[in-house]
C-alpha cells in the first residue's frame, strides 16, 4: 500500500482533492503534535521516551516546546518566503494555538482540568472554529480553481515532482515530492530531505506504537479493572476510559451533556486511587525506552538534525 504525503510543519495527508483547502492552511490548528504524558503533564513530542540516562553524554537532547515553535514557526516563515515568491500568500499560525489543550492517551487524570472541560467537548469546538477561521483557508478558498492548482504545485510540488519514498515501521510505503516549498523549507532547515523524510516518518510512528503496546500490556487492563470497579462505587459504569470518552464523543450515543465533567472528574480521581496513572507512566516510559533502542538510528539522527537546525532556526525567526 502506498500513502502520498505532504509535509510542512506537522505533516499533512492528502487523500483527495476535496481536502486540498486543508493541506494548503497550516496544520497547527487541528493537530497539535505537543504530546502529553499518562499522568496529563505536558511535554513536548518524545520528550519522557527519548530522556534516557544510559545514552551517551553527547547525545543531541529532545527539544523544549519553545524550541519545537522556533523550528516550526522557522519552517512556515521559509514557505511563506517561497510562496510569495511564486506569487500566493501563506499565514503563519501558532504550532500550540490554545494553551489549554491537553491530551491524556490513556485516561483524564488531571481533576482540576477535568472539572473546567471535561473530555474537551469544548476544546474540540474552538479547535474547529480556529479551523474555519484560518487565514490560509480563506485565502486558497477564494482562489479560482486554476489558481488553486499552481498554488498546490507550488505548495507540495507538482505531481510530475521526483518523489521520495520510505518505508514505515508498520510496512507501509510513504511517499512525498522531492520539490515544491515544503520540501525547499525543510532541506533549508534539516539538509538532506530523504533523511530528514526518513527519520521523521519512522519517529512520528513510535508514539502510536508505543501506546498500543502499553493498553495490550497486561498490567494496564488490570489497573483498567481496577479503575472501573473505582468508577462503579461512584456511579458510572464505563469499561474503560477509552468506553467513557467515546461515550462524550459521540453525539448520538444519548448521553447527557451534563454528565460529561462528573464524570471526567470521576475519571481522573479513580485513576489516581486506583494506581492507574503510576501504572501506564511505568509503562510509558518501558515501551517507550525499547521503541527507541530498536529505532536508535532514526531517533538519534532526528534529534542531531534538529539541534543542528536551531540556530538557522532562530536566526530566521528573528529576523522577521
Amino acid at each position: 500500500m502506498d500513502v502520498t504525503t505532504g509535509v510542512a510543519g506537522t505533516k499533512r495527508v492528502l487523500v483527495a482533492a476535496a481536502v486540498m483547502v486543508a493541506a494548503l492552511a497550516t496544520a497547527a490548528v487541528g493537530c497539535s503534535t505537543q504530546q502529553k504524558g499518562p499522568d496529563g503533564a505536558r511535554q513536548g513530542g518524545e520528550a519522557r521516551a527519548l530522556t534516557r540516562p544510559d545514552l551517551p553524554a553527547h547525545q543531541p537532547h529532545p527539544l523544549s516546546e519553545r524550541q519545537k515553535d522556533v523550528l516550526h514557526d522557522a519552517e512556515e516563515l521559509l514557505t511563506r518566503s517561497c510562496m510569495a515568491a511564486h506569487g500566493f500568500k501563506t499565514w503563519v499560525v501558532p504550532r500550540r494555538p490554545l494553551a489549554d489543550d491537553r491530551e491524556f492517551p490513556y485516561a483524564v487524570d488531571d481533576v482540576r482540568w477535568a472539572s473546567q472541560h471535561g473530555y474537551g467537548g469544548d476544546m474540540a469546538a474552538r479547535r474547529e472554529r480556529l479551523r474555519l477561521s484560518d487565514p490560509n483557508r480563506r485565502y486558497f478558498a477564494g482562489l479560482a480553481p486554476s489558481r488553486q492548482k499552481r498554488a498546490l504545485d507550488a505548495y507540495h510540488g507538482a505531481e510530475s515532482t521526483k518523489r521520495i519514498t520510505v518505508k514505515a515501521p508498520n510496512g507501509l510505503s510513504i511517499s512525498r515530492a522531492d520539490g515544491g516549498c515544503v520540501a525547499l523549507s525543510e532541506r533549508k532547515l534539516y539538509g538532506d530531505l530523504a533523511t530528514w523524510f526518513r527519520v521523521t516518518t519512522v519517529t512520528d510512528a513510535l508514539t502510536g506504537m508505543r501506546r498500543q503496546m502499553v493498553q495490550k500490556d497486561a498490567e494496564f487492563k488490570s489497573s483498567v479493572e481496577d479503575w472501573a470497579a473505582c468508577m462503579r462505587k461512584r456511579g458510572f459504569s464505563y469499561a474503560s476510559p477509552e468506553k467513557a470518552r467515546i461515550a462524550f464523543a459521540d453525539p448520538h450515543s444519548g448521553v447527557p451533556r451534563k454528565e460529561e465533567k462528573p464524570t471526567a472528574v470521576a475519571e481522573a480521581r479513580c485513576a489516581a486511587a486506583t494506581g492507574l496513572s503510576r501504572s501506564v507512566r511505568r509503562l510509558d516510559q518501558r515501551y517507550g525506552e525499547r521503541l527507541n533502542d530498536i529505532y536508535a538510528d532514526a531517533v538519534r539522527t532526528r534529534l542531531r538534525l534538529e539541534n543542528e537546525a536551531l540556530p538557522h532556526a532562530r536566526a530566521i525567526v528573528r529576523s522577521q
